[in-house]
């Protein structure tokens, strides 16, 4: 259950999430109306295979292309299209890869032009909840103390925690265990130890918490009541006094800042 990294598998696991990062920062370039979501998936793909790695998500449990990308009421799962993005849309972008005999994993949600003001915000707190959350990733203490600073930041806010897709550790495999859900208990779960690599992602509705599967490609994931959700995931490594946090959000948003 603890899967404990070396220094030196850490060190791989870090290089996967800044090709990550760094991809992301090149989807973002592309972000506008007009595009299509298969359009940014080919971007990725070039991108990630340019650095000398493999796309993590493509083929994994048989899903279909590099990236996930998942449009306003899309929770997660999104398969690239040629639905081409509107103003006013969001877009969750979830990349992985592997290199080295690891992987990485990595989320942002962007916004298409101009947005609403209620979706700036959803955006905003989703992503702060995150780092809410990565602040106890520290040895010591549990699941639950990251689980329970995501979901009281939002729940405060008027928002709704996704309850069965949740966050995870990460190694030579996507998922490992222990998983790492958005909502729960302080003092709850699983202790965290030094070394432990855990992806943080919380995934946050605007209405209701409830969600389906579309029956027909048994991918794409949607809020029940149609309304919006947003997306943002880090990969961290458990440390003794504070968590080091492995991806970055700076290249996205020193690509999204140059472009304002």
């Amino acid at each position: 259950m603890d899967n404990i990294k070396t220094d030196g598998e850490i060190e791989i696991l870090r290089e996967n999430a800044l090709l990550v990062s760094r991809t992301l920062a090149e989807v973002a370039k592309h972000v506008r109306q007009g595009v299509s979501t298969l359009e940014l998936d080919r971007v990725a793909e070039q991108f990630i295979r340019n650095n000398g790695a493999e796309p993590g998500f493509l083929g994994y449990n048989g899903f279909p292309n590099t990236l996930c990308i998942s449009v306003n009421n899309v929770v997660v799962h999104g398969i690239p299209s040629d639905y081409c993005l509107q103003e006013g849309d969001i877009v969750s972008v979830d990349c992985g890869t592997r290199m080295k005999g690891f992987y990485g994993d990595s989320a942002y949600t962007f916004a298409v032009g101009r947005i609403s003001p209620e979706a700036e915000m959803l955006l905003k707190e989703t992503k702060e909840s995150l780092f809410k959350g990565i602040a106890q990733a520290v040895q010591g203490n549990r699941v639950g103390d990251v689980s329970n600073a995501i979901q009281s930041h939002v729940e405060r806010l008027g928002y709704s925690v996704v309850r069965e897709m949740v966050g995870h550790s990460i190694g030579r495999k996507m998922h490992e265990r222990p998983d790492v859900p958005n909502y729960g208990r302080r003092g709850q779960g699983p202790r965290l130890r030094d070394g432990m690599v855990i992806c943080i992602e919380p995934m946050i509705n605007m209405g209701k918490k409830e969600i389906y599967c579309d029956r027909r490609d048994k991918w794409t994931v949607r809020t029940v009541d149609g309304s919006l959700s947003a997306h943002y995931e880090l990969t961290v490594a458990v440390g003794r006094n504070k968590a080091d946090v492995l991806s970055t959000f700076e290249f996205v948003e020193e690509v999204l800042n140059n472009r304002n």
